[in-house]
């Protein structure tokens, strides 16, 4: 009886698998649930199936908590394996962060120091001017 054919041998690996062999997620299960939440993007389509098959060649746009990470895939790979195993499955084609010096966005709207409401002590010392005593 023949072996059942792989897909990685055909030239097509599940999506799911392919971003835990690169080390995106830390688990099969976790890639799954990234690929059917619809943060995935397979060549600017968005994807809904952890089924879906990538090739190499394929560009991944992958919407992470922090980060927008764009990935084109160089090979699809057939194990996870280190870091440095794992780095030469794709290139990274990701926008630059913004450099540290540059100015913060502005903060949301913060009262001065002082200004507000009084706090339990200052109320005290308020109460007992008032008081005479």
């Amino acid at each position: 009886m023949p072996a059942p054919e792989n897909n990685a041998a055909a030239g097509s690996l599940r999506i799911d698998k392919w971003l835990w062999y690169a080390r995106v997620t830390k688990s099969r299960s976790l890639a799954q649930k990234l690929a059917t939440s619809g943060h995935v993007r397979v060549n600017k389509d968005k994807i809904d199936s952890a089924s879906k098959t990538v090739r190499t060649g394929d560009v991944l746009t992958i919407g992470l908590d922090r980060r927008i990470l764009v990935l084109k895939i160089l090979a699809l790979g057939t194990r996870r394996g280190p870091y440095e195993e794992a780095r030469k499955l794709y290139e990274d084609l990701s926008p630059p962060p913004p450099p540290k010096d540059a100015p913060p966005p502005p903060a949301p709207a913060q009262r001065e120091a002082g200004a507000g409401r009084p706090t339990k002590r200052e109320r005290r010392k308020i109460d007992a001017f008032r008081s005479g005593d």
